[in-house]
């Protein structure tokens, strides 16, 4: 991709192991949230992740009020991926974490613009998912 001898293929070996460990990190946070909230302790922001949904009063909404010690008790993992929006598939899917690791190990295998392509597609859908995770409620 760079044309350089000494460094050809150094761009894309970051690349992919940039996308790499962000899918991880992506992965570790999203098994976090399902755990709470198969165990019933889904806050706010628990629900805000897994879903997309960034504005409070839609939460009320979509869940339903929460307890006195403002956890939502009742919610599923099922109830989650009902309500999941667009934004929560970037921030929390793990099939889309899985598919930009798959992209990212066979990159130094198999060569050419589509697998480039297919790299750059992957880094803009880490980037993305960590841009719009900014964005939800604390």
């Amino acid at each position: 991709m760079s044309g350089y001898g000494p460094f050809d293929g150094f761009t894309l070996t970051a690349i992919a192991l940039a996308v790499v460990l962000s899918a991880i990190v992506s992965l570790l946070g999203t098994s976090t949230r399902k755990r709470n909230i198969a165990l019933g302790e889904a806050q706010a922001a628990d629900l805000a992740e897994m879903t997309g949904i960034r504005d409070p009063k839609r939460l009320l909404e979509v869940f339903g009020p929460p307890d006195m010690g403002r956890v939502w008790r009742h919610v599923t993992l099922l109830d989650v991926r009902r309500a999941r929006t667009p934004e929560g598939w970037l921030i929390s899917s793990d099939l889309v974490d899985y598919g930009c690791i798959a992209v990212a190990a066979l990159t130094p295998f198999v060569s050419g613009p589509l697998m480039q392509g297919l790299l750059l597609a992957a880094l803009a859908i880490q980037v993305a998912g960590w841009v719009v995770s900014t964005r939800l409620p604390k």
